[in-house]
């Protein structure tokens, strides 16, 4: 691994929680992770100790193998060949745009400056752009340009802490998947915070879900979306609800009782016997619940937005149950209308009743 961070402990003086806590985590060379999790859950604390800018209590953080943070040992932020990116830019806006990515680098010969300036702005696709200044710059220009500058002194790691949040809802998706492609086009490893889902999803290789300094799931976008490790990763990530289940074992299969109908045919499903009684939660995501004229089973219309090819319905069962479904936006029903639905789910990931 090439950023290898295990067990880190960082702890504030006269707090009695530490803000990050048992956080383990690796990314191999090349790879872009993303922290994701609520306000105040350590994210952006864990990337200022992956920086060198927070003193570590316990655990340790190592890039390529060396020793660069943990309890009494720490190698300074400017020694780790760190780049960083911020969300208010910190550009100098008395200076020009190629002034500002050649900020980290004025100490190689000018001739030097000025190839690796015009590299790094063609490849961040601002090429022609070195003689303007920041506020003749969009957001996104500006972003793009923060983004450079520290890619100019070739860092060994790149940290991201929420970069886009300035930014208006449809530029920061585009933006993510650019900012994507042009690390991967680097060559770089990074480490990314935000709190949106989208972003995390088109930028990041792993996904980590932090909560009260803990990490409780570092994984891929499929495998946390499907494969939830924990209740609160399911709820967190996505649109989905938790429907009450009883699992039973039918000759070779199992099959979930939920009051949506027998979920059958499913590829992967815990044991009964992996519950009380075979009873459980099983989550439910928008996209495993479909709409059915046919259906017995009958749903209100509680709540619908509008999302252009798509309704996300929220919707209330007789006995109460809420569940969510995207519904194609030519099925335009009203709220308080009954709809049929159905379940369509191929695996079943089922936790603790509640």
């Amino acid at each position: 691994m090439f950023l290898e961070v295990s067990q880190l402990e960082v702890r504030y003086a006269g707090r009695a929680q530490a803000a990050v806590r048992g956080v383990t985590l690796g990314l191999a060379a090349g790879e872009i992770g993303v922290l994701i999790g609520p306000s105040g859950c350590g994210k952006t604390t864990l990337l200022r100790a992956v920086a060198g800018l927070e003193p570590v209590t316990a655990g340790e953080i190592r890039l390529s193998g060396a020793l660069v943070g943990g309890a009494g040992r720490s190698v300074p932020p400017e020694q780790r060949r760190i780049g960083m990116v911020f969300q208010d830019y910190a550009l100098f806006p008395h200076l020009s745009v190629g002034r500002n990515v050649a900020f980290g680098i004025h100490r190689l010969p000018r001739a030097e400056q000025a190839a690796r300036v015009d590299e790094v702005l063609r490849l961040v696709g601002l090429e022609g752009s070195a003689a303007r200044f920041p506020h003749e710059l969009s957001g996104g220009q500006q972003q793009r340009v923060a983004l450079a500058r520290a890619l100019a002194p070739r860092p060994q790691l790149m940290l991201l802490d929420e970069p886009f949040s300035n930014l208006d809802v449809d530029l920061r998706e585009r933006l993510a998947h650019e900012v994507r492609g042009i690390l991967k086009a680097a060559g770089a490893t990074a480490l990314f915070v935000t709190h949106d889902q989208l972003e995390a999803f088109a930028i990041g290789d792993r996904i980590g879900v932090m909560e009260s300094g803990q990490l409780h799931q570092w994984d891929d976008a499929y495998a946390l979306y499907h494969r939830p490790a924990m209740r609160f990763v399911a709820d967190f990530i996505g649109h989905g609800v938790f429907a009450p289940a009883t699992l039973e074992q039918r000759g070779d299969n199992v099959v979930a009782r939920t009051p949506l109908g027998d979920l059958t045919d499913i590829a992967e499903c815990p044991l009964p016997t992996s519950y009380p009684g075979g009873e459980c939660d099983v989550l439910l995501r928008a996209d495993d619940v479909v709409h059915d004229d046919a259906s017995p089973v009958q749903a209100r219309i509680v709540r619908k937005s509008f999302r252009g090819s798509e309704f996300l319905y929220t919707l209330q069962l007789r006995d109460g149950l809420t569940v969510m479904a995207h519904v194609p936006s030519h099925h335009d029903h009203a709220v308080g209308e009954w709809i049929g639905i159905r379940p369509q789910v191929d695996h079943v990931v089922a936790f603790p009743r509640a």
